[in-house]
């Protein structure tokens, strides 16, 4: 865990005697506690803050902004989506399978609001477990009618498509035409009472990361019709087949594949599909891709919407992911393949 470094001189030097508690038996230079709050301790250096979503630092002066609660936006993932908007300025993407053999994403904004998010789609059951371990707000279209229920009984808040921030744009078709001025979302969410949001995964050093194995390219296969390609090139991971342009896509610093289980959600979509719901909870395989390696590992996860992942290698050690914006595949374990390979070279 990585949230508050504190100077133990400046503290002896105030007099002040504090007790630190770190999930880590021997924390590095980075190591923090769970307390994302804006802090300060009189008479010491200020307190170093970490974004919960990319165990990141927050930059000096950031922190005033910490006000509102992970937005999580559900963008569509279809070429009828061309181009997509807001995608880079998200911190972190989870990438579910819908009906059809489709993608959705759950895009979460938390250290930068952008103006425009979009286009905005439908939620899902899988979200509950994908957005309650950040108690995060949803931004979306709406749902089917037992979708809406089950994510009120998550105690889940979402806004819908007729709330503040929404628009249609002229220049789409419908559905695929619905956008959102973040910012004025957020802004109404401010006004809400939102819990602290705890870090989404164990974040950690690159330093401390497994070695692994050389890889340059994925695939992740959801299903015979979607499949989502990475590139590791100039020290990120570059989705080759994204639906938004060269200037607004996501770079990632690590992508997060886990394979899951998939249920049925008990309703067809209007094109007579059944509507799928990724299983998150319990644990499978997973792996981990950094500075153009792997790492295998094993996912864990409660039975509770809130509990977070984590992530074990093959000795049962906890496997801390590099701090850094993160892109999670939610890969079926049944239907679904992820494979990776090192590119050759030329020149």
């Amino acid at each position: 865990m990585r949230r508050v470094a504190l100077t133990l001189s400046a503290l002896i030097a105030t007099g002040l005697v504090l007790t630190a508690c770190s999930g880590r038996s021997s924390p590095g230079p980075q190591a923090h506690t769970p307390t994302p709050t804006p802090q300060k301790v009189e008479g010491s250096q200020p307190v170093t803050q970490y974004w919960p979503l990319t165990g990141l630092k927050v930059p000096p002066g950031k922190t005033a902004g910490l006000h509102h609660p992970v937005l999580v936006v559900k963008m569509d993932n279809t070429v009828s989506s061309q181009p997509q908007v807001g995608l880079r300025q998200a911190d972190m993407v989870v990438e579910e399978l819908v009906e059809g053999g489709l993608t959705r994403l759950a895009v979460f904004y938390y250290s930068r609001v952008p103006r425009n998010v979009g286009p905005v789609r439908s939620m899902r059951a899988s979200d509950i477990d994908v957005v309650s371990p950040v108690h995060a707000s949803m931004v979306t279209s709406g749902a089917a009618p037992r979708t809406i229920a089950r994510v009120k009984a998550a105690h889940i808040r979402f806004y819908g498509q007729f709330s503040k921030g929404m628009y249609r744009s002229a220049l789409r078709a419908a559905p695929y035409n619905l956008f959102v001025h973040l910012r004025r979302t957020a802004a109404v969410a401010k006004r809400k009472r939102a819990r602290t949001p705890p870090d989404y995964l164990a974040w950690g050093s690159a330093k401390d990361l497994p070695h692994g194995r050389k890889v340059t390219k994925i695939r992740a296969q959801f299903s015979a019709v979607h499949a989502t390609v990475w590139v590791f090139r100039n020290g990120r991971y570059h989705n080759t087949d994204s639906n938004a342009p060269a200037h607004d896509q996501f770079l990632a610093a690590n992508v997060l594949v886990l394979r899951v289980r998939e249920g049925d959600a008990g309703y067809l979509d209007p094109a007579g599909n059944h509507v799928p719901v990724t299983l998150l909870k319990g644990s499978g395989k997973a792996l981990l891709f950094h500075d153009g390696r792997v790492v295998a590992a094993t996912w864990h996860k409660g039975k509770a919407p809130a509990s977070r992942i984590k992530l074990t290698t093959k000795k049962g050690q906890e496997l801390e992911v590099p701090a850094g914006r993160t892109w999670i595949e939610l890969v079926p374990g049944h239907g679904g393949s992820v494979t990776f390979w090192k590119q050759r070279s030329h020149g």
